[in-house]
């Protein structure tokens, strides 16, 4: 038999499920001592199922696609701090190679984003008019794991603000042709204007959501869908309204409220039973690995500590489909020297980070 390795204290198999002990034999969870192990490693502290991203971008920087060795590192990086799972919501780059890698994270794609034509960052989105949404939206289900991405609102040249990218009835043709081939949609959105339309024509999670408003929270309750509020990356909402005020003073101000609110939008939710998960938006202009930092964002937003843990553990692998510390599943988790659940800062500084079973951190 191989090394076994052996975690023990508190296993923190889910919210309610605690634990003495796990082992990993051959990679793999297990809650039943091993028979006949000898080579056995002892890991002490706080486990956890390894953390989530929901959004970040593996591939990608403020430029553009990158060389797979800059890839390479945003991975490491985001495995350093203990984020074993990714949902990448949206690249350039084809980073499947790093599927064939045991010592780096899974990543669930959403593929390349959908933008409308000069309405989005350049270099990263395929840009089209809404007649093509429908095929590319399809061409992107077909690419990646189970998402799609939509740039939903950005900044309109000639209004001088943010707004809708995309007419009604083309969101709700494209929406639908992802659920016929079995891939969820996301769609990043700022502003208010766009929501109703998206959430209404089916769609499943919208990223960012400073533009959630009290109207409006409802019906995405009623609808189940999930916000990713990315609020490390919403605290630079007011050095992006610095940047643009003198060209463009209406969408400056509006980011400026947005930013202002942030933490009441989230909370909000949060309050009404919408689905909340943590996303960090890495790969623009954030470094990876910002998942614990995200964490204690939505703590500071209000969401309790214990919930704002699950929002990148338990509940955030059961929304992706992927699984925790399950019997038999992967052995990926982070072990910490204190509970995340009294102090989230915690999170911050694993103590050991175990990938695919191997002891990585």
């Amino acid at each position: 038999m191989s090394e076994v390795l052996h975690v023990r204290g508190r296993v923190l198999v889910g919210p309610q499920d605690v634990r003495d002990e796990l082992w990993v034999v051959s990679g793999r969870i297990t809650y039943d001592r091993p028979a006949g192990a000898r080579d056995v490693r002892t890991v002490d502290g706080w486990a956890l199922p390894g953390l989530v991203d929901a959004h970040c971008h593996v591939g990608l920087d403020q430029h553009g696609p990158v060389p797979d060795d800059v890839s390479e590192k945003q991975a490491l990086a985001e495995r350093e701090a203990g984020a074993l799972l990714l949902r990448d919501a949206g690249s350039p780059s084809d980073t499947r190679w790093i599927d064939d890698r045991d010592d780096l994270p899974k990543i669930v794609r959403a593929g390349r984003h959908i933008a409308r034509t000069r309405r989005y960052i350049r270099n990263y989105a395929w840009e089209i008019e809404p007649g093509d949404l429908v095929a590319y939206v399809a061409r992107e289900a077909r690419r990646g794991d189970g998402w799609v991405k939509l740039v939903g609102d950005w900044i309109d040249r000639d209004l001088g603000d943010l707004s809708a990218c995309w007419p009604r009835d083309a969101v709700a043709a494209a929406i639908a042709e992802a659920h016929r081939l079995g891939a969820r949609v996301t769609a990043h959105c700022f502003a208010e204007d766009a929501l109703r339309d998206l959430v209404e024509s089916g769609i499943d999670c919208i990223e960012h959501a400073t533009g959630l408003t009290d109207e409006l929270i409802p019906l995405f309750a009623e609808r189940g869908v999930a916000i990713v509020p990315t609020l490390v990356n919403i605290a630079t909402f007011p050095r992006l309204a610095d940047g643009g005020a003198s060209r463009f003073p209406r969408w400056s101000a509006h980011m400026r409220r947005l930013h202002e609110r942030r933490y009441d939008t989230v909370r909000n939710a949060y309050d009404a039973g919408i689905p909340v998960f943590v996303g960090t938006d890495a790969g623009g202009s954030l470094p990876h690995g910002l998942a614990g930092a995200e964490v204690g964002e939505l703590v500071t937003a209000g969401i309790p500590a214990p919930d704002a843990v699950s929002a990148t553990t338990w509940a955030a692998r059961a929304w992706l489909g992927r699984p925790g510390l399950d019997e038999g599943a992967p052995a990926d988790l982070v072990v910490y020297a204190e509970d995340p659940r009294a102090d989230v800062r915690v999170l911050t500084d694993p103590r050991r980070v175990v990938l695919n079973g191997r002891i990585v951190v």
